[in-house]
């Protein structure tokens, strides 16, 4: 896959990213102790309220279990995460890869898009990835940077996904495949859809938030 295409389709899929993180509560940081003044004149004077954020700890999830603290909130990590694996488009797929030189397997390209995340440590195969990590996420929820599972001709779970928005996922699909981009919209993705986890953590934030009212 030519370069310029990389680039402009990682632009397209990070867009809407970087539109909701610029829509959200305006943040002044609080920076060794000093607080920012809010200045305003009589005529357009509007209440304003200061509130602290106050970081989250971060704990793992058992067989499945909802755990406080996982939200995809982290616009930053989850931007990170999907253009690491959209920067490796067309590698092609081989079992047991998980690198762009070596190539990639399903779980391969999860790990490897996500090596960045320190809060996050996933295992190796899909199966253990859908077992035991993450909060479990409902379909109409998810957002970017979530991971989809799949049962593919399997009583068990054997293929994962990245979430990227819109119904679009990015994958390593099987032998003889590059990793490519696809919609659960198609029946067959949709037929053999079984969960989605959200793994990665809430931001941490201390910074002052300035709400207007």
């Amino acid at each position: 896959m030519r370069p310029f295409f990389k680039t402009w389709l990682t632009i397209c899929l990070l867009m809407p990213l970087a539109a909701h993180a610029t829509n959200r509560e305006q943040r002044l940081p609080n920076v060794n102790g000093f607080t920012p003044k809010v200045h305003s004149t009589p005529s357009t004077a509007k209440s304003v309220k200061l509130t602290v954020n106050r970081p989250t700890h971060v704990s793992k999830a058992h067989n499945g279990k909802a755990v406080p603290g996982l939200i995809a909130g982290n616009t930053k990590q989850s931007s990170n995460v999907l253009s690491r694996a959209v920067n490796v488009l067309g590698t092609p797929y081989r079992w047991g890869g998980s690198s762009p030189s070596k190539g990639f397997d399903c779980s391969g390209l999860v790990k490897y898009a996500f090596n960045d995340v320190k809060a996050v440590d996933l295992p190796r195969t899909s199966n253990a990835m859908a077992a035991g990590h993450g909060l479990k996420v409902e379909r109409k929820d998810l957002k970017p940077g979530d991971l989809l599972f799949f049962k593919l001709k399997s009583r068990q779970v054997n293929h994962v996904a990245i979430y990227l928005g819109n119904d679009r996922f990015i994958h390593a699909p099987r032998r003889g495949k590059s990793v490519s981009i696809d919609t659960l919209k198609k029946p067959f993705w949709n037929k053999n859809y079984v969960i989605a986890k959200r793994v990665l953590p809430k931001e941490q934030n201390n910074n002052l938030r300035v709400v207007q009212r």
